[in-house]
């Protein structure tokens, strides 16, 4: 199964783009609910008063309801239900598409403000900590995470796995917003962003203000690693998911899948990755950097 994907790393890398292209590019309206889940408007305290699956939330809520304030981790149980089907059935164009697909959402189910109607801090007066926490941080200072994760684990129960990375993420919505409003009223905003000739913030291509360096270096240190285990998590369950998906639908063999001499020829730097991923490491990895 590692080398199936590995055979296809790159189109994965930009296929797991996609779902953000419909929704900002092609302006997919049925797209954007898919990404987030506002919790505070469902009444959340925990994952034991929320509907387990996509038709029991539509029977409780409504679709009207759903589609304003998200459906992420129904979603994504939805998503794996195809993502087996189409292991079982070894539909190769659908197995990777779908697997991609799944990633991001998994991805944004990682990102704390994803759980929260205070998405962007437009609540507490700290817009753009969406984009500062998910893209300027890593963009800055990932260089020096960690990433390995270890073995893939076989997940037993994919409602509650759900609902468990969406609690977890959820937790962490006060810590991130309440470091950052502290540093806030502490700074003036020559100290909170990094000022063009114009005595204005810079903002990057999508008009975001950037962060001065000192800044985010303090706020990333006050999360205490948050970025980073976040980023860990979500490619350990990533991982997790589609190696569930695969172990659902009977552990079809994959290997006939591409043509011997793609196989053979990638064995070798599939063998030299896996050991420098080991080390936490990824190479050869690029993005296209918003900050």
């Amino acid at each position: 199964m590692g080398m199936f994907f590995y055979n296809h790393a790159d189109f994965i890398t930009e296929e797991s783009t996609i779902p953000d292209i419909r929704k900002h590019t092609l302006n997919d309206k049925a797209e954007g609910p898919r990404h987030y889940i506002d919790l505070e408007r469902f009444g959340y305290t925990s994952p034991a008063n929320m509907p387990r699956t996509m038709g029991d939330a539509i029977a409780k809520y409504g679709k009207d309801t759903l589609n304003k304030y998200g459906i992420l981790p129904w979603y994504i149980q939805d998503m794996m239900v195809k993502l087996t089907d189409a292991f079982k059935n070894k539909r190769k164009t659908e197995i990777l598409f779908l697997a991609a697909d799944l990633g991001h959402y998994i991805g944004d189910a990682h990102m704390p403000l994803h759980t929260s109607l205070n998405h962007d801090g437009q609540l507490t007066g700290q817009e753009g900590i969406h984009a500062f926490w998910e893209s300027q941080l890593p963009e800055m200072f990932g260089r020096n995470y960690r990433l390995y994760t270890g073995d893939v684990h076989y997940i037993g129960d994919i409602e509650k796995a759900t609902w468990d990375m969406i609690d977890s993420s959820h937790n962490l919505v006060d810590t991130l917003l309440h470091i950052e409003y502290r540093m806030r009223k502490d700074n003036p905003e020559d100290k909170q962003y990094t000022i063009g000739p114009d005595g204005k913030p810079v903002k990057n291509k999508y008009g975001q203000p950037v962060h001065a360096y000192e800044y985010a270096h303090v706020y990333h240190e006050l999360l205490n690693g948050m970025v980073e285990k976040q980023m860990r998590l979500a490619i350990e369950h990533t991982a997790d998911f589609w190696y569930t998906a695969w172990v659902n639908s009977g552990k079809p063999d994959l290997s006939n899948l591409d043509p011997d001499y793609i196989t053979d020829r990638n064995k070798p730097f599939y063998k030299e990755d896996e050991k420098a991923f080991k080390t936490g490491k990824i190479r050869g990895c690029k993005a296209d950097k918003e900050f």
